[in-house]
């Protein structure tokens, strides 16, 4: 589904509006009949007024905005799958989601900064096939080898520091899972980007990446963090509480190791890419994907797409004619029903 001018939701924001004018409509005129006469006066000079006929006819009149707005939007329905021939790169990006990643050494912490540069890295492709990997003391895959950016960038925002539970960092264990990734029937240039802050709680890394290369996948690092590194903060509703400590009650200051994250680049015929500045990131790893021969896969996309905004528009004028036609009168119906106990 697309969705064509999202602008238009806007209108949505006058059905609270209409609701918020409602209720003091009411209110006003409670207290006004108040003053005027006691209730059951008032029932005996408008017996046919109905209480729940207004909020009906409110209902309508929300429902009429709501629909607007929707048509508008102008929703567009995939109706046609086909297959189609790319050509790329398989890439999986493995990012660090350990505690230390909270540090606030560089803004606004190191996992939103690994997310924005994975998202602006995305935005730059082209055609080439993504993947994403989480990990801390374990690796989980998050999203397998897709050309669905929209789905990756989804997933990608939605990763934190608490969707796992085995904490530390093993790097070795990301790279591992990175290779069953792959396609092992199509032979196309396979590319894994570490996003992390290089603290590494396991020897393997280096190792491992070498095991990776030989298995024709190339390993770039990118480092977030800083060199000075920063306290990692523990907060409570947004708030930061307390600093995390050791068990000496020392807080714990995690700095960017450039040096592990070097050396697992340059075992897998990569490059270390420090990641302060987004658009040297960016710049650096478009040139070396440019660089790489592409491989043509096939890929189903929807290539035609038709309006839905008819609908909407229909349901709108709908709804509108009720509301025209709808009395604020009760009728011989709503009196049996008594809703709202509006015969007492």
């Amino acid at each position: 589904m697309q969705l064509e001018e999202k602008i238009w939701f806007w209108i949505l924001g006058v059905i609270p509006v209409l609701v918020l004018f409602f209720l003091v409509l009411q209110i006003w005129r409670h207290k006004a009949q108040k003053r005027f006469a006691d209730r059951n006066l008032i029932k005996r000079l408008s017996p046919n007024k109905s209480l729940f006929k207004s909020v009906l006819k409110l209902a309508m009149l929300c429902m009429v905005f709501a629909c607007l707005s929707i048509a508008l939007v102008n929703p567009k329905v995939g109706t046609k799958l086909e297959t189609v021939k790319r050509e790329g790169v398989d890439i999986v990006f493995a990012v660090d989601v350990s505690k230390s990643m909270l540090a606030e050494d560089i803004a606004p912490n190191r996992l939103e900064k690994a997310k924005q540069l994975v998202t602006q890295i995305i935005n730059n492709l082209a055609s080439d096939r993504i993947g994403i990997i989480a990990y801390a003391g374990k690796a989980f895959p998050q999203l397998p080898i897709t050309t669905d950016y929209a789905a990756a960038k989804m997933f990608l925002q939605n990763m934190n520091t608490d969707m796992l539970s085995s904490q530390g960092t093993a790097i070795n264990e990301a790279i591992n899972l990175a290779k069953t990734y792959y396609d092992d029937e199509e032979q196309t240039n396979r590319v894994l980007i570490i996003i992390s802050d290089g603290e590494d709680h396991s020897d393997e890394a280096a190792s491992v990446a070498e095991e990776a290369y030989d298995e024709g996948i190339r390993i770039f690092t990118i480092g977030v963090g800083d060199l000075k590194g920063g306290p990692i903060p523990e907060k409570k509703n947004g708030v930061v509480v307390n600093y995390k400590k050791n068990s000496e009650g020392e807080t714990v200051i995690t700095k960017l190791n450039e040096e592990t994250l070097q050396n697992i680049a340059n075992e897998a015929n990569g490059a270390y890419i420090n990641g302060k500045s987004t658009d040297d990131v960016v710049e650096t790893i478009r040139e070396i994907l440019n660089t790489m021969d592409k491989t043509e896969f096939e890929a189903k996309q929807f290539s035609d797409f038709k309006a839905q905004f008819q609908w909407f528009l229909g349901f709108a004028i709908f709804f509108l004619v009720l509301d025209i036609f709808l009395l604020e009168r009760k009728t011989a119906w709503l009196k049996k029903l008594n809703l709202f106990n509006e015969n007492l």
